[in-house]
């Protein structure tokens, strides 16, 4: 269930309160009158469920409650109430399968800003990974993997182009672009100086590693997994569960490609170079593949429904 709590104007509470009693999946509708400040108006609450809350929020939106008053969402972790399982049961559909399209859009919003904390984390995953390239220690590879905040502008993307609004996928890619362009560069940067302090060396970058070679040898194989970890990606946004990010940050290569991309052209080692540009593509294009077709296949199915 969603707890929504809406400021409406004095003029609109009745019309908001009708289109709240008529929505399938509503219950413990509170009308308070005259109780908010800023904006000036009634507060109204009601408990929704999940797979009612979208349609209820776009009629909301059609009423210009957004312009002229408030509409805030909130998640109910437990509702102990024979009129909440009433109106679940009521709501058509399933509610793991709904998707709350204007809350997935300020999700990737947040995630998808090219911000210093962005930046400084995805600098860090790159120079975490480029230690773990270099030494040929996976554990390293798994924990930068882990670190890295790459999946939300790739996210940001995918729900942009479902929703067709071409400004945030150009707003998501430049984040993506210039988070890695400043990640790579910065990490070439600690590689010279761990270079310079006798920590890191050309032979190490040319060595065998036989657990971390795939990293600049790509195949179809790095493809399925993106496009896989892709799927599972979106579907733990979309439902919100969360936890299996880090199962998707762990599963795709990308921020490991990016580190040895960096390492190796700071030695002159292009053939590495290019390897690791092809690795860091194809994932980075699997992912955003997978979560179009996820995103359009959840909206089709829903509408089905």
């Amino acid at each position: 269930m969603l707890h929504l709590r809406l400021i409406t104007p004095a003029g609109q509470t009745d019309a908001v309160v009708r289109l709240i009693e008529k929505t399938v999946g509503t219950t413990h509708l509170v009308v308070v009158p005259g109780a908010a400040r800023n904006p000036a108006g009634d507060v109204v609450m009601c408990d929704v469920a999940r797979e009612a809350a979208d349609e209820l929020i776009g009629d909301l939106q059609e009423l210009g409650l957004d312009a002229t008053g408030s509409i805030a969402v909130e998640t109910i972790d437990l509702s102990l109430s024979k009129r909440a399982d009433k109106a679940e049961e009521e709501a058509p559909g399933e509610g793991a399968d709904a998707v709350l399209w204007d809350h997935l859009t300020d999700l990737t919003h947040e995630e998808s800003t090219l911000s210093f904390t962005y930046v400084g984390f995805l600098a860090v995953a790159t120079m975490l990974a480029a230690c773990g390239v270099m030494l040929d220690n996976a554990i390293l590879i798994v924990g930068a993997m882990a670190v890295g905040p790459e999946f939300g502008p790739l996210a940001g993307i995918c729900t942009a182009l479902v929703q067709r609004t071409p400004h945030r996928v150009w707003r998501c890619l430049w984040a993506l672009l210039a988070g890695f362009a400043a990640a790579m560069i910065l990490t070439a940067g600690f590689g010279w100086l761990m270079d310079a302090f006798g920590l890191f060396d050309k032979d190490m970058i040319e060595a065998a590693r036989p657990n971390t070679a795939f990293i600049w040898q790509p195949d179809w194989m790095s493809f399925v997994v993106a496009f896989l970890a892709g799927i599972a990606g979106t579907l733990s946004l979309t439902s919100a569960k969360s936890g299996a990010l880090i199962g998707v940050a762990i599963s795709v290569t990308t921020v490991p490609a990016a580190a040895n991309a960096a390492m190796a052209f700071s030695y002159s080692d292009y053939s590495q170079t290019w390897g690791s540009a092809g690795q860091l593509l194809a994932n980075l294009g699997g992912i955003v593949a997978a979560g179009t077709v996820t995103l359009l296949l959840q909206k089709w199915l829903w509408r089905r429904s």
